[in-house]
Formats: structure tokens, sequence, C-alpha cells
């Protein structure tokens, strides 16, 4: 017998958090992208010039009344490039698969690891060596609330 997995429904009941839905929070439309490369010899005259405009929403939401931005807390998921205070965009209309960071549901509480499906076992992994990965037993049921597809990171200056 396997573990299988659940997706859960928007408004599922008993779980903690609040996700923020992009919808009620439109993204500014596109910015001007200025593309230039480092030169390590002679400059070029065309270096800088203006490309199109940047549009963070087509960037990052493919699917925006599914999509939903999470604040990342904890360094589980750091070899992953996903740090504490980063706000990670999730999308609840992308099927979980094997090898997707996903946010799952344990205990009423929202997790970000790596969803591992193979040869019948589903694990989810933490991207950093300091954590255990959490193993469900079979025939137990692991609920995905949707699939990471971007990461935000505001640096600080």
């Amino acid at each position: 017998m396997n573990a299988t997995l659940l997706i859960l429904q928007p408004s599922q009941p008993g779980v903690s958090q609040v996700p923020l839905p992009l919808a009620q929070y439109p993204i500014p439309s596109a910015r001007p992208e200025i593309s230039h490369r480092i030169s390590a010899g002679f400059p070029s005259p065309a270096a800088d010039y203006t490309e199109d405009g940047l549009d963070l929403n087509a960037l990052l939401v493919q699917h925006k009344a599914a999509s939903f931005f999470f604040t990342v807390e904890g360094d589980s998921m750091r070899d992953a490039g996903i740090l504490d205070g980063d706000k990670v965009v999730v999308d609840r209309s992308v099927a979980p698969l094997h090898g997707h960071i996903v946010i799952a549901v344990i205990d009423a509480e929202y997790t970000l690891k790596r969803l591992y499906c193979q040869r019948g076992r589903v694990e989810l992994r933490p991207d950093n060596p300091a954590y255990k990965s959490i193993c469900l037993a079979e025939g137990s049921e692991l609920q995905i609330w949707g699939v990471v597809t971007g990461v935000v990171r505001k640096l600080r200056v």
C-alpha cells in the first residue's frame, strides 16, 4: 500500500496561517528592464539599452486566481535558495510532482518542503542537511496545498 497525495481545497478549515491571495494584492505593471553586461575588457557602446518592460506578474504568476504569497519562516529550504523572510509564490492550479517544492499541511500547520515520490514512498524533504525528511507511513495521506513557482526577496541595504 502506498501513501497518497491529497490536494487541499482553498478554504481548508483548521489551518493556522492564512496565505495572501495575489488577486487582492496586484503587482505593479511592467517596469523598464535594463540589460547591461559587465566587461572585463573594452566597454561596448551598445552595452546599455532598455529592453521590453519587465512585468513581475508575467514573470512570477501564471494563474492569478490560484496564486498566493507565503512568508517563509526558517531555513529548511536554504540550499534551494529559499531563505527566512522570503516570500514564495504558490500556485494551487499546478499538479504537484516529484521534485517540486510544495506547501504541505501537517498537523494543521503549513510546511515548505521538496516533494519526493518514488517506488511507493512519499516524503517531504528539506533542502538543508540540518533538518530531517518527513516520511509518510504506508496508507497515510499527504495534504498538498500548492506548488511553489517563485521566490521574492528584498535585499537588506
